[in-house]
């Protein structure tokens, strides 16, 4: 059985080099995630090479996200590199405070906003939530709390307010520049961090367009007030992640699950594409073998209907990059057998409204596809568009996103069920565009002569958005 959900695995040191890239793209991955919060330009470009290089010696089609750091918002630094905050005990946090002058009594800050930003009674939550402070009172810039939760608090710990309300934007000076090198690795996405609404998504989105990127833009769910403007940042961006390290801090562990389960469903539902991640496999960063909890956990992500699910220390720094990979690819395969027995109707729901040609002629096929048990869904794309749309729909009928645009290929390795092939459809006629077509998948030993294919194409072959036609066919009687 082929896997349908997709495995993101970000880069670093465990696998910079050629040999640890073909390990976990030979284990299956299907798009790697660069992340820009470490590393310089120069080590980005180093690994977009290597990847692109290891990739075509694998013979395989392998996308890019892009990840900004966002502006994170972090203490600064200790003398001492570290201190222990005892229960109890008072600490102050102050903007002003020189970077490299941190105590047991207090630690700059790296946001000068955040004393207009709290009150008396907020809770601070600091090193993703392991250490909790309560603001009693505001001096200036000063911000006197008590320790109600303590620990080691480290050089550069982040800080989050429990429920969320920070005021900084999503993109900072950083991140403008780090948006003009994803334009020129050709990134297939590009993920916004910390965003708080679609007006964020939006201004990533044409910086990058400025810069000359023609990526995707991936809304990464973190903050408290991203979780109540789902919809319109749904609306204004192509994919969410469920960043669940800094978004269970903000919202608390008890709301995570179901506030999970709701973007799944509401990503699905909007025609938006979903990444799960965070600590999937965690484990695995020092173990051949996941535990039997990240097993479950990864497994529900892909029975409720993610298009992806993401590793992220457990490939850049663990010891075991490609078993990881493997170990989430098997346990993908696994949950998608019984998926029917959880995933919603492969159908079109009553009343269900088209905007789109191309959107109506997708979303009918996979309908189709799944009534007539066709072994296969030949969808001819110039944009991936039509790819996209189909895998909205619940079904286990592998779809084959044909297009002769490397772009475009790249960017349906993000979509759950779809598998990308080179094939140009242009200077041809239309029955032998389909001939060729599943002649192309019969040579994959995708399907057979008694099998059926639903093929969607376009009457101009390499206009985006123009696919208007379906047709079934079997196999033995197009391709002789």
């Amino acid at each position: 059985m082929s896997r349908q959900t997709k495995i993101v695995a970000t880069l670093g040191p465990a696998t910079t080099d050629e040999a640890s890239l073909r390990g976990i793209v030979d284990a299956g991955v299907d798009m790697v995630r660069m992340n820009l919060s470490h590393g310089d330009h120069d080590e980005h470009r180093d690994r977009e090479q290597t990847l692109r290089r290891t990739a075509r010696a694998a013979g395989r089609v392998v996308g890019m996200l892009c990840d900004l750091q966002g502006p994170k918002i972090r203490v600064e630094r200790f003398a001492g590199g570290s201190v222990e905050l005892d229960e109890g005990a008072a600490f102050f946090l102050d903007p002003t405070l020189d970077g490299d002058a941190g105590s047991s009594e207090g630690v700059g800050v790296a946001y000068a906003g955040l004393p207009t930003d709290v009150a008396p009674g907020d809770i601070l939550l600091l090193a993703d939530g392991l250490i909790r402070l309560e603001v009693e009172r505001i001096e200036g810039t000063r911000i006197h709390t008590r320790v109600t939760v303590g620990g080691t608090l480290g050089d550069r710990k982040g800080i989050n307010r429990l429920g969320g309300g920070l005021s900084v934007r999503a993109l900072t000076d950083k991140d403008r520049v780090d948006i003009k090198l994803a334009a020129e690795l050709e990134a297939d996405y590009m993920a916004v961090s910390f965003p708080r609404d679609g007006a964020d998504i939006d201004e990533a989105r044409a910086l990058l367009r400025e810069a000359g990127g023609h990526g995707g833009i991936v809304a990464k769910i973190e903050r408290h007030e991203a979780v109540e403007a789902l919809d319109e940042i749904m609306e204004a961006a192509d994919a969410v992640m469920i960043a669940r390290g800094d978004l269970a801090v903000e919202i608390g562990d008890a709301e995570l699950p179901g506030v999970q389960k709701r973007i799944m469903r509401m990503a699905r539902e909007r025609d938006c594409v979903v990444i799960t991640a965070t600590q999937m496999m965690q484990s695995m960063v020092d173990s051949p073998m996941p535990t039997r909890a990240e097993v479950l956990d990864v497994a529900n992500a892909v029975l409720d209907g993610t298009d992806a699910v993401m590793l992220s220390e457990e490939t850049a720094m663990g010891q075991y990059p490609a078993e990881t990979v493997g170990a989430m690819s098997r346990v993908c395969i696994g949950a998608e057998t019984y998926a029917d027995e959880t995933r919603p109707s492969g159908g079109l729901k009553p009343g269900v409204h088209f905007d789109r040609i191309d959107e109506a002629i997708a979303k009918t096929a996979i309908t189709t596809a799944n009534s007539l048990g066709a072994k296969a869904i030949a969808a001819l794309t110039e944009s991936g568009a039509t790819a996209m749309w189909m895998s909205r729909i619940g079904t286990d009928i592998p779809i084959y996103a044909l297009s002769e645009q490397p772009r475009t290929r790249r960017k349906v390795t993000l979509y759950r069920g779809v598998n990308p092939i080179r094939f140009d459809p242009t200077q041809r006629e239309h029955d032998a565009v389909n001939r060729e077509a599943v002649a192309e998948l019969k040579g994959l030993g995708a399907v057979s002569d008694d099998d059926l294919v639903v093929i969607t194409k376009g009457d101009l072959a390499g206009e985006q958005g123009g696919t208007n036609a379906m047709k079934v066919v079997k196999v033995s009687e197009i391709v002789r």
